[in-house]
């Protein structure tokens, strides 16, 4: 595992589902580019949030493994929604997916709202910096 220490100060709100900060020492970073859902064929597959969100960050942790990275080298993920309160109503269960792909060592992360994303069928995309050892 790379050197990342998560940081959650008492005095900030609880951090559920991210962290307050990420320090990083050694180790190599990864910048990873921006993941929708989209399949080998490049096409967007799904339609709801949930299963987009799913695809957009399995394609993440794939990148982050080409790279000789796991999830849990992760120190940074901005996700980009199209629809930021939809994204907060779907919230617990993209924690679920998140948990189920990618483990309880979160990242530091923000929810950016966009208007759209490259692919117009696309709903949410994902990209991020890693710490690999």
């Amino acid at each position: 595992m790379s050197g990342l220490e998560r940081i959650n100060p008492e005095e900030l709100s609880p951090a559920t589902g991210f962290s307050h900060a990420v320090v990083a020492s050694g180790g190599r970073l990864v910048f990873l580019a921006g993941q929708t859902a989209l399949d080998g064929a490049g096409k967007v597959v799904g339609t709801t949030l949930p299963q987009q969100f799913e695809r957009a960050l399995a394609n993440l942790l794939a990148a982050l493994a080409g790279a000789g990275g796991s999830p849990a080298d992760l120190a940074r993920v901005t996700v980009y929604a199209v629809d930021v309160p939809g994204y907060r109503d779907c919230a617990p269960e993209l924690g679920r997916i998140w948990r189920r792909l990618a483990g309880r060592e979160y990242p530091a992360m923000a929810v950016v709202g966009v208007v759209r994303l490259w692919d117009e069928e696309a709903l949410v995309e994902l990209d991020g910096l890693a710490v690999l050892p």
